[in-house]
């Protein structure tokens, strides 16, 4: 039985970091939409979503059944008569922006993790949430990978910066960045304003997520009581999307 809703994190469960789906994950998408509605949900911004999902997807015919949740969730579009249109955003003031931006740069530095080589801009405005990446933008896989592979910097970046921000919520994010919203603004925070907007419960729901343990940023779905599955990386939930598909 195929639930009412499938939904997916990006980068790493649907395609590697920052880059376009793959054809494979592609048309598996475009056979998914045929069945049911499909949500993806990610700390990046809706130009990032277009350049790996909606340009991956331009001729998929029920583009009216696909959520997308940027920012955690913090913005929602839909594919209304053709056009992307953002339904809603709760942006961040200008106040919480620049102390936001002030204190994530203030403690990259004291702890040396403020690179001066980047692919891209290292902090990032995405309206709603202000986005910490290490290595820029830009950075490709591989060094991502290497910057980090135990996450402990990321963590260390995260207690510091929360530290001066305490009317805020920190949150480590993709593999080198670090992410800062509103308090309670995480992926559990999207998907209990898409389940209210769609008239849709948790048990209607299938997550797919390749960071659901306790400090990966897909835990707070698990932790509301939304059915999951682990994956370990884009090839992992092709395959296990195959498995889904066959049930029905």
């Amino acid at each position: 039985m195929i639930p009412e809703l499938v939904a997916f994190d990006l980068d790493d469960t649907l395609a590697p970091s920052k880059t376009r789906l793959p054809q494979e994950m592609a048309r598996i998408i475009v056979r998914l939409l045929d069945r049911t509605s499909v949500c993806v949900i990610s700390g990046g911004q809706f130009g990032q979503f277009r350049t790996q999902v909606v340009e991956a997807l331009v001729d998929a015919p029920r583009l009216d059944r696909l959520h997308l949740l940027p920012a955690c969730g913090t913005q929602y579009y839909r594919c209304v008569d053709g056009e992307w249109q953002r339904i809603y955003v709760e942006a961040l003031t200008d106040d919480e922006k620049s102390r936001a931006m002030e204190a994530v740069e203030t403690c990259a530095r004291d702890l040396g993790l403020w690179e001066e080589h980047t692919w891209g801009p290292v902090l990032e405005d995405r309206e709603s949430q202000i986005t910490f990446s290490a290595l820029g933008q830009q950075a490709p896989v591989d060094a991502k990978k290497a910057w980090d592979p135990s996450g402990d910097k990321k963590l260390k970046l995260r207690e510091a910066v929360a530290g001066k921000l305490l009317d805020l919520e920190v949150r480590a994010g993709g593999s080198t960045s670090v992410d800062i919203t509103r308090v309670g603004r995480d992926k559990s925070f999207g998907i209990a304003k898409l389940l209210e907007m769609t008239g849709l419960s948790k048990a209607d729901v299938l997550f797919y997520g390749d960071r659901l343990d306790e400090h990966g940023n897909d835990y707070p779905v698990k932790a509301m009581g939304i059915p999951c599955v682990a994956v370990d990386d884009w090839h992992d939930t092709l395959v296990k999307l195959e498995d889904l598909l066959s049930q029905a």
